[in-house]
């Protein structure tokens, strides 16, 4: 029996498109849903050093649930890069500002540190609202699971 290691080409790459309805569903959850897409790690063709996973529409940014205390409680920072530029905001108001950003930070952490990151994260669209705007890709609608 002579079998050989399977390793994806960037020629044989397919993207699908996935769409995935934040409402009511976990933070942690959702993104690790999501960053799996976008790795590509639920295709039998997964290859490490290939870019091979899917576009991913995210909806109802807005409406998505965190538990405990975090919504007043976990903060975020972001810095302008001059001295004394570093500004803080907790999730609650990231949420009234910029729902997106909650997501975009949560999968940002959860993928891989390297030169395939980047574009990872062009692929993932989100949006606060349920309406997007890539309905002529037709996004095949993918659930969540919520065991919470």
């Amino acid at each position: 029996m002579n079998t050989k290691t399977f390793s994806q080409k960037s020629a044989d790459i397919s993207r699908r498109w996935i769409l995935i309805d934040a409402q009511d569903a976990p933070l942690g959850r959702l993104s690790t849903e999501i960053s799996k897409y976008l790795i590509g790690k639920h295709k039998p063709t997964y290859t490490p050093h290939i870019d091979g996973g899917d576009y991913v529409v995210v909806v109802n940014a807005a409406k998505t649930i965190v538990t405990g205390d975090k919504e007043t409680a976990k903060i975020y920072y972001r810095h302008s890069g001059f001295p004394g530029g570093i500004k803080d905001a907790s999730l609650a108001e990231v949420r009234a500002k910029f729902p997106e950003r909650i997501i975009q930070n949560a999968v940002k952490g959860m993928l891989p540190k390297n030169k395939l990151a980047a574009e990872r994260m062009q692929r993932l669209k989100i949006f606060a609202g349920s309406e997007h705007a890539h309905t002529a890709q037709s996004p095949e609608k993918v659930e969540v699971k919520n065991n919470g």
